[in-house]
């Protein structure tokens, strides 16, 4: 059985992911949120991968931060991060954080490692987000071998306002990947 495990955005913690963890409880996916520090993206790949357990169906994701550090994390891009046995299956990015905001950065330089990441991703923006100009986050989705970009129109870096929407699509996502 396939599960989520959701990492909070650079300034939130597991508590602000209950809501999206609810919902996907509600709607039958087992999820969990996991703890990540403060700083840059790359200090939470180990700590993101310590809290998922090893097995099958894991699927990885957040919003912002931590949907950046789970991309990190399926691109393989740590180093002392666990061993996995079980692969992970699939990955969902609420907010992706493509660039800081006022500062469009034509040369995806936060997704240079998207190529790598060899499993499904899932992600959800709103077209007025300041950290992912949706020009931008088209181009970056390009770079991912298997994956799907849905634009919530109006909505900025929070997505709380689709919430409902949100949850069915991660749901219907994860239960596409359990096959």
């Amino acid at each position: 059985m396939a599960q989520i495990w959701l990492g909070h955005g650079a300034w939130g913690s597991p508590a602000t992911m209950g809501p999206w963890i609810e919902g996907l409880r509600a709607a039958g996916v087992t999820a969990d949120a996991v703890t990540l520090p403060r700083g840059r993206a790359e200090r939470g790949i180990v700590p993101f991968a310590a809290q998922v357990p090893d097995a099958d169906g894991m699927v990885v994701g957040g919003h912002s931060l931590g949907g950046r550090v789970a991309t990190l994390l399926a691109a393989g891009a740590a180093d002392g991060a666990p061993r996995r046995t079980h692969a992970l299956m699939g990955v969902v990015a609420l907010s992706f954080p493509l660039h800081p905001p006022t500062r469009p950065d034509p040369a995806l330089a936060r997704a240079s490692h998207f190529p790598m990441i060899g499993i499904p991703v899932l992600l959800l923006a709103g077209d007025a987000d300041p950290y992912a100009r949706i020009d931008l986050l088209r181009e970056a989705t390009e770079l991912l071998p298997s994956s799907e970009l849905v634009v919530y129109p109006g909505l900025g870096h929070d997505l709380a306002e689709a919430r409902e929407d949100v949850v069915a699509r991660i749901a219907a996502f994860v239960g596409a990947l359990r096959g």
